[in-house]
């Protein structure tokens, strides 16, 4: 028989291992996310009390003050990230979505394949790979938590995250007129053990048509990285309008404040969907310190990927300046 931890009596209140609890009419499993991480409640004792049918007991995520939190999540099961213990994190309700790689991909599936490159495996994008042009802009570091749904959304160590976006101008390094021989903004990570890839890099623009977003695939491996066909997902991280407006105030990034202001979440042909419920990260920072986003990416194996390829209409012209002014075709809602 499980046993519910009784509360000690003390006199300043109802306790546990020495700790005041938060509300003394309830139980000890049912004080909270706060109460829980200060108690530090064992495996062994989490375990008993799910499979008692109590429930599970939540370690909420900790994210920064004044962090934008994203919808349509559900609570899953995830493994922990420190060795022997275990958690109840809180995960996106649903497997990230398949989208298009757009006609930048990079991947030689349009073109020129950066994929191939020596020195592609890296975390700082923000220089072509060949030490040329480095693209400037607000500093970004955003990162992938990437889950194996297949396995109860434990994390996913080992695949190998390929992820790209426009620079300050709306242009796209191998196909925008003039940076057809830059390597920016394009890198590939392997995920650690908590299924976690980090990139430093500076915040997208907004080129007319499309909400600011940062693309990405999906790969086993490292060693699956030359093959688009060995991708198993495809999707887009979808950056908030706070986050954005602050951005594009800045002078480098002209002409993103209008063309912002031409879409939105809803109707952009990427996102409008659902609004980006799950590919809304999660952003803090300033402009003056740089932004961190964050966005929990799971990934079930055993569905057929379905994103990928040029969208109909797509060639190789790059977006060009964000007021479309260089746009190529298919430029608008990639």
């Amino acid at each position: 028989m499980i046993r519910i931890p009784e509360p000690e009596h003390t006199p300043k209140g109802p306790a546990y291992e020495g700790r005041l609890l938060d509300h003394p009419d309830e139980e000890v499993v049912d004080q909270g996310a706060s109460f829980d991480l200060r108690t530090l409640v064992s495996r062994r004792a989490v375990l008993g009390l799910v499979g008692a049918g109590i429930g599970t007991v939540t370690l909420a995520a900790c994210t920064p003050a004044g962090s934008q939190a994203t919808t349509g999540t559900s609570t899953a099961t995830a493994a922990a990230t420190t060795p022997g213990a275990t958690t109840t994190a809180t995960l996106p309700g649903a497997e990230i979505p398949d989208e298009t790689a757009g006609p930048y991909p990079g991947d030689g599936s349009n073109g020129p394949d950066v994929l191939e490159e020596s020195g592609i495996i890296r975390s700082d994008i923000r220089q072509s790979l060949d030490g040329g042009t480095t693209a400037e802009g607000v500093p970004l570091t955003f990162s992938f938590t990437i889950t194996d749904m297949a396995n109860g959304d434990v994390p996913f160590e080992g695949v190998a995250v390929y992820a790209w976006h426009c620079d300050a101008q709306g242009r796209y390094s191998m196909y925008s007129e003039g940076i057809e021989n830059e390597t920016y903004l394009r890198g590939v990570q392997v995920a650690d053990a908590t299924g976690t890839v980090s990139f430093t890099s500076i915040f997208p623009a907004c080129y007319s048509g499309r909400w600011p977003h940062i693309h990405f695939e999906v790969y086993p491996d490292a060693a699956s990285i030359t093959d688009t066909a060995n991708v198993i997902a495809t999707s887009q991280m979808a950056l908030p309008q706070a986050a954005c407006d602050a951005v594009y105030a800045d002078a480098a990034y002209s002409g993103s404040v209008q063309n912002l202001a031409g879409v939105t979440l809803e109707t952009d042909n990427v996102f409008g969907e659902d609004g980006g419920a799950l590919q809304l990260a999660t952003v803090s920072g300033d402009t003056s310190s740089g932004y961190l986003a964050s966005l929990t990416v799971r990934v079930d194996t055993t569905t057929e990927p379905t994103g990928g390829g040029v969208p109909e209409g797509g060639g190789q012209g790059g977006p060009g300046a964000p007021d479309g002014g260089q746009g190529g075709p298919g430029a608008p809602g990639n």
